[in-house]
């Protein structure tokens, strides 16, 4: 069953836990997960491929070896377009970051 806002993205949860949440996210070509302000802060890396992702209004190439950090209540959002992509997503409870 597909995640609400997800669109050819494959999420396998690694941990989840109270106050964590680790998952590996594939997005295939022209996979999307919708612009959304989560509750939690969340620190996403991309392991393989290139996307592109958004914070607030900013939107930026997303590449292999690059993180990018979501604080909570801020919109945002990670898709491709040509390319695929496999991120590395951690989310928690506004933390400091790492």
């Amino acid at each position: 069953m597909p995640l609400e806002g997800f669109r050819g993205v494959e999420v396998q949860v690694l941990w989840h836990e109270e106050g964590l949440l680790l998952a590996c996210l594939r997005f295939g070509q022209q996979a999307t997960i919708n612009p959304h302000a989560g509750p939690n802060d969340a620190y996403v890396s991309c392991l393989y491929g290139s996307g592109f992702t958004s914070v607030g209004d900013e939107a930026e190439p997303f590449e292999e070896g690059q993180r990018v950090f979501w604080p909570n209540g801020i919109v945002h959002g990670l898709w491709t377009e040509g390319s695929t992509m496999t991120t590395l997503m951690c989310e928690l409870p506004s933390a400091a970051p790492l």
